[in-house]
């Protein structure tokens, strides 16, 4: 052990000019640290602003499909689904009948499934007429039925346009269906309108169709055959 300590040396003590600049140096500092610290908390607080959640409404479902226009009419009127019945002759013929080339026949019209007297090519719940007899397409037979007196027709479809839609200056067209017969008579049991530009038009046309016009019979093979035509009628309001 020492008896005696060792002195140490002697600190120079800081003059005023030190302690001025020391004071200028720290309060620098605490300005630029409470400078920073401002710059941060607005940084933050922008930071906070943008990252916001935002509820968003879902998308709206589509809009239905607009219904069809008014002035288009459309008629549908199937015969119903079933079976033909097959009536025996009165008198039991003693000869081979000729044979008609064109006649058809479909064995699934005698099934027996069904309504009795409907078609195996009708519809469930049809309450169409059903019609007997062989009737081909147009497009099926050799030569189509053809309008005998065409400007008979036009003039009856001219003279019965409907007044209200000719001052309105609106031209029609009716799209009819008909069953033309072997003599060239129009079945009148059979006679609908397919589609028109407005109802207006579907009397006349009807009533043109089965009164004023007439028609040759198509044929088939060089015999007269019953045909469905679709026949276009036209409202004009020049001639």
């Amino acid at each position: 052990m020492f008896d005696n300590l060792i002195e140490s040396s002697r600190k120079p003590q800081s003059t005023l000019k030190q302690q001025v600049i020391s004071l200028f140096l720290h309060g620098g500092l605490i300005f630029g640290a409470i400078k920073a610290t401002q710059g941060a908390a607005e940084t933050i607080r922008d930071i906070v602003v943008d990252t916001n959640m935002v509820f968003l409404r879902p998308p709206e479902a589509p809009p239905p499909p607009p219904p069809p226009p008014q002035n288009v009419v459309v008629t549908a009127n199937p015969p119903p689904q079933g079976f033909q019945v097959v009536t025996p002759p009165d008198n039991i013929p003693t000869e081979i009948p000729p044979v008609n080339l064109n006649e058809k026949f479909d064995p699934k019209d005698f099934t027996g499934k069904g309504v009795e007297g409907g078609i195996a090519a009708g519809v469930v719940g049809g309450t169409g007429p059903v019609i007997n007899g062989e009737v081909y397409l147009a497009a099926e037979v050799d030569q189509p039925p053809q309008i005998t007196n065409q400007a008979q027709c036009m003039d009856f479809f001219m003279s019965n346009f409907p007044p209200v839609m000719k001052s309105a200056g609106i031209a029609g067209r009716v799209v009819m269906q008909f069953v033309v017969n072997t003599d060239g008579h129009i079945d009148g049991g059979n006679v609908k309108v397919v589609s028109s530009s407005h109802k207006a038009f579907e009397d006349p046309a009807r009533k043109g169709i089965t009164t004023a016009c007439t028609f040759k019979a198509g044929s088939s093979r060089g015999q007269p055959v019953r045909v469905l035509v679709q026949q276009p009628v036209s409202f004009t309001l020049g001639r």
